[in-house]
């Protein structure tokens, strides 16, 4: 066991509801006990046209590798995330260098949205929302529990993002927040 502090979380959620898609993430990155820096920028928009959206979770480093390759795969199937990301997830899943990543990925475009694992999955959410990190299952809860009230894609996923900086030691309330 190694006496290395490991990094810590952060807090990715996607929701779309009434034509909106929403992609937010906190800005902590922790190491151990420390928060390293309470303002990074986990949620960017992708593709030359900026019409997919993604967040990340897991190491910094990695999750930019996949993000470059994400893109490609975009460049190669224009407006075919689907496609695009399980193209992105059999060389995830292949190739021996993008094994060792470790990230997680919520990527959306307008219609659709997916989370990415390192183990191959692209799964697609039935509810229109999704999250992942350590405060991931904090803000999910949240957020389907807004769902079907009358605030807006943004504000849900604002106040479910706020919920879980309230529960989660490893999110704070320093939000990026792309819409579509």
């Amino acid at each position: 066991m190694s006496d290395i502090p490991t990094w810590h979380g952060t807090t990715i959620l996607g929701v779309q509801k009434d034509g909106r898609t929403v992609v937010a993430g906190d800005g902590q990155v922790s190491m151990g006990q420390t928060v390293m820096k309470p303002n990074a920028k986990k949620v960017r928009r992708l593709g030359a046209d900026g019409k997919v959206v993604g967040g990340f979770a897991g190491s910094t480093a990695d999750a930019f590798t996949l993000f470059e390759r994400l893109e490609a795969k975009l460049e190669r199937y224009p407006g075919q995330l689907t496609r695009a990301a399980v193209e992105l997830a059999k060389d995830w899943r292949q190739d021996r260098y993008l094994r060792r990543l470790e990230a997680m990925m919520i990527v959306a475009d307008a219609d659709t949205m997916l989370i990415l694992t390192g183990t191959g999955d692209v799964l697609e959410p039935n509810d229109g929302v999704a999250a992942i990190g350590s405060g991931g299952n904090y803000a999910l809860s949240a957020a389907r529990a807004l769902i079907d009230t009358d605030i807006d894609a943004e504000a849900i996923a604002r106040k479910a993002m706020g919920i879980a900086a309230d529960i989660c030691v490893y999110t704070n309330n320093n939000l990026t927040v792309e819409s579509l």
